[in-house]
C-alpha cells in the first residue's frame, strides 16, 4: 500500500443478533409478540435486567432520556432474566414493570434462554442491535448510556444514508391504570396523631391515612415524577420509599430515584430537601460533605439512631448518616458510616464491612437492624460499631426456612421492624411472608404467609401494620404471644411417629374457614403450603413452597426416618352475610412437625387439618 494512501476506517464487527425468546411472554405490547425481524429498520437496545437489582433499576432510569431523544428510531426492550426464584413468577415480573415505571416492551425470560443466546454474564447488560439485525455493542453495568447515545446517533446517520433506517411509533403499549388508593406502596410510618403516613411509591407521592389504614386524609406530592420542593400540592418526588420521624415532628423521606432526602412538615404540608443533589453518586464522588451538595445513590430507608438519620444507601451497598447542622447554615452534613461499597456479606468493624443493597432499617436502644436484601440477610450494627450477621450466608443463598438462625433462610427481605420484646419482624419480601427473629433464642419463625411482597411494617399497639406492596394496601397482623403477650393464629403441632409405606406419600391439608367466613380468592390462590424435612435427604421430591394444599411427596427409603416440616396458611374474609361494606380478612397458619419412618404396611396418605380460629 502506498504510504500516502489513508488507511481504511476500521469495520465494525457484524454478528447476527439471536431472536428473542422467553417462556413468560411479552409485557407492555398490548398482547403482541415482538421479533427482531419485525423490528428491522430500528435501532434496538436490549436491557438484560432483573427487578431485585438496584443497578438494573438505575439503568431503567438512565434509559428514559435516551428513549425520549430517539423515540422515532430507537426501541428499547427489557429482557427480564431472574436471579431469585420469586423473580421467575410472571405476575411478579408484571408487577415490577409497573412498579418501576418501565415504559418499553419487556420480554419475560424465566429460563434465561435469551440471556444464554447472547452470552450475558451480569446484571445489568445492554446490547445494541443495528437496523439490519446485527449486534454492534455490548456493555455491562451502569453508566453507559452516553456512549450508547453516541452510537445510536451514528447508526441513525449511517442507516439513514443507506436507506435501511425506519422511523415511526414504537411497539410500546402503556398498561391501563388501576383505580387503587395506593399503588405499590413502599414503607409506612405511625405519626404522633395516630394516623399513618405511607410512601405511595409508584405514584410518586406520600399518602396520609386514618388509623383504619384505608381512609385517605390527604396526599402529599403532585403525583408526577420529578424533584421539586414546595406545598404538598405541587411538590414532586420520584419513587419515595423510607420514612422516619424527626424530633421536631417533621418526617424525613428517602426519595429514592431522586437520590435525595426530603423533609415533610405535617403541620404546614411543605416539602423541602435535606440532602442530595438529585444526581446519582458515582465511584470517586465525595463520601462526605455538605448535605445538599453531596450526591447520594438510591436511599431506600431511613432511621433515627444515635442522634443522626441513618440511610440505607442501597445503590452503593453502604450505610450513610445525615447529621443536622449545629451552625447558622442549617444545612447539615452527610457521610458514609458503614460499608466499603463492595457488594457482599462481610462482618466486622463498620468501615470494613460489606453490605448488599441494604433496604430496611430499624433502630433500637442498643443497635441498628438492617435488612440486607441481596444477601437475603438480617444484619445489625452494634453500639460498638461492629457489624454482625444474625441470619443469612451470602449473595446466592436464599429460601424459606424457619429454625435456628444459622440454618434459617429469607428471600430478598426489604423491611425490618423492632418489636417490644427485643425481637424483630422481617418483611421477607420475595417469600410473600412476614418472619420473626428472636435474638434471645436465636430462632426464626414465620408470622404470616400469603402477604404479597411485604416491603415495610410499623407497630401499632399490639398489631403489626404491614405494607403489602403487591396488593396495594396495608394489612394488620396480630403479633405472637411471646412478642406482645397477645393471641396468635400461628400454632405448632407435634405428632407421634407415623409409619409410612414405601413409595409416594400423599399430603392433604384441609382448610376449614371460621364460621361466617369464606376463603379469600380475590387476588388468586389464598393458600400456601411449604414442606421440608430433617434430615434434608429424607425428602426426595415434593419439597418447597406452592399454593396447592395437596401434594405428593417422595421419601428416600434408604433414610430410616426423620421429621417432615409442614407449614400451611390460608386467607379468609367475612362472607358478606351481615352486609358489611369492607369485610374483615385474616391469614390463618399452622405448622406441623411430623416424625415419620418407612415401614411395610404403613400409610400412603398424610391428612392434616388447618382450622381457622373464630376469636
Amino acid at each position: 500500500m502506498n504510504a500516502s494512501t489513508p488507511a481504511p476506517a476500521p469495520r465494525r464487527v457484524r454478528v447476527r443478533a439471536p431472536e428473542l425468546v422467553g417462556r413468560g411472554g411479552w409485557l407492555n405490547t398490548g398482547g403482541d409478540d415482538l421479533t427482531l425481524a419485525g423490528l428491522r429498520g430500528r435501532v434496538v437496545v436490549l436491557d438484560f435486567w432483573t427487578f431485585c437489582c438496584v443497578n438494573c433499576l438505575h439503568v431503567v432510569d438512565e434509559l428514559r432520556a435516551l428513549e425520549e431523544k430517539h423515540r422515532d428510531t430507537l426501541v428499547v426492550i427489557g429482557v427480564h432474566s431472574p436471579k431469585f426464584a420469586h423473580e421467575a413468577e410472571h405476575s411478579a415480573v408484571a408487577d415490577a414493570v409497573e412498579r418501576y415505571g418501565v415504559a418499553h416492551p419487556v420480554l419475560d425470560d424465566p429460563d434465561l434462554a435469551t440471556w444464554k443466546q447472547y452470552a450475558v454474564r451480569a446484571w445489568p447488560t445492554l446490547v445494541v442491535v443495528d437496523p439490519e439485525g446485527y449486534v454492534v455493542a455490548q456493555h455491562s453495568g451502569e453508566g453507559h448510556v452516553d456512549a450508547i447515545d453516541g452510537l445510536v446517533t451514528e447508526l441513525e446517520a449511517e442507516h439513514g444514508a443507506k436507506g435501511t433506517l425506519r422511523r415511526g411509533e414504537g411497539p410500546y403499549v402503556a398498561p391501563e391504570p388501576e383505580p387503587t388508593v395506593l399503588r405499590f406502596p413502599g414503607k409506612a410510618l405511625l405519626l404522633p396523631s395516630g394516623t399513618l403516613l405511607v410512601s405511595d411509591t409508584t405514584r410518586h407521592r406520600l399518602v396520609e391515612l386514618a388509623p383504619d389504614g384505608e381512609t385517605v386524609l390527604r396526599r402529599i406530592g403532585s403525583g408526577t415524577r420529578g424533584f421539586a420542593d414546595g406545598p404538598s400540592g405541587t411538590a414532586r418526588f420520584s419513587e419515595p420509599q423510607g420514612l422516619a420521624l424527626l424530633d421536631d415532628g417533621a418526617v424525613v423521606v428517602a426519595d429514592t430515584v431522586n437520590h435525595a432526602l426530603r423533609r415533610f412538615d405535617p403541620v404546614t404540608g411543605v416539602v423541602s430537601t435535606l440532602a442530595g443533589t438529585g444526581r446519582q453518586w458515582w465511584r470517586g464522588s465525595p463520601t462526605s460533605g455538605p448535605a445538599r451538595g453531596t450526591d447520594l445513590s438510591s436511599p431506600w430507608d431511613v432511621a433515627v439512631f444515635g442522634g443522626r438519620v441513618w440511610i440505607a444507601m442501597a445503590g452503593i451497598h453502604q450505610l450513610w448518616a445525615y447529621s443536622p447542622s449545629e451552625g447558622a447554615s442549617g444545612e447539615g452534613t452527610v457521610a458514609v458510616v458503614a460499608g466499603t461499597g463492595d457488594e457482599g456479606l462481610v462482618d466486622g468493624p463498620a468501615g470494613e464491612a460489606w453490605f448488599a443493597q441494604p433496604s430496611g432499617l430499624a433502630a433500637t436502644p442498643d443497635g441498628l437492624w438492617v435488612a440486607d436484601s441481596e444477601t437475603s440477610a438480617l444484619r445489625r450494627v452494634g453500639l460498638d460499631g461492629e457489624v454482625r450477621t444474625a441470619v443469612g450466608t451470602g449473595l446466592f443463598d436464599f429460601g424459606l426456612r424457619d429454625g435456628p438462625a444459622e440454618r434459617a433462610l429469607f428471600q430478598h427481605p426489604l423491611g425490618v421492624t423492632a418489636l417490644p420484646d427485643g425481637s424483630v419482624a422481617v418483611c421477607d419480601t420475595y417469600n410473600d411472608a412476614v418472619r420473626r427473629y428472636d435474638p434471645a433464642s436465636g430462632e426464626v419463625t414465620t408470622l404470616a404467609t400469603d402477604v404479597r411482597e411485604p416491603s415495610g411494617a410499623v407497630l401499632v399497639g399490639d398489631d403489626l401494620v404491614v405494607v403489602e406492596s403487591a396488593r396495594h394496601r396495608l394489612t394488620r397482623l396480630r403479633l405472637p404471644e411471646e412478642a406482645v403477650r397477645a393471641g396468635s393464629d400461628a400454632r405448632r403441632t407435634g405428632r407421634e411417629v407415623t409409619e409410612v409405606a414405601p413409595g409416594p406419600l400423599r399430603l392433604d391439608v384441609e382448610f376449614r374457614a371460621p364460621q361466617g367466613q369464606r376463603p379469600d380468592t380475590r387476588y388468586g390462590p389464598s393458600t400456601r403450603l411449604l414442606v421440608s424435612s430433617t434430615p434434608p435427604d429424607l425428602l426426595v421430591a415434593g419439597g418447597g413452597a406452592g399454593t396447592d394444599l395437596a401434594r405428593v411427596l417422595e421419601l428416600d427409603p434408604a433414610v430410616a426416618g426423620g421429621v417432615l416440616h409442614v407449614s400451611a396458611s390460608a386467607a379468609s374474609c367475612d362472607d358478606g352475610s351481615t352486609g358489611e361494606e369492607h369485610p374483615a380478612c385474616r391469614v390463618h397458619r399452622q405448622d406441623w412437625e411430623v416424625p415419620v419412618r418407612t415401614a411395610g404396611g404403613g400409610t400412603d396418605r398424610l391428612p392434616l387439618v388447618l382450622t381457622g380460629t373464630d376469636d
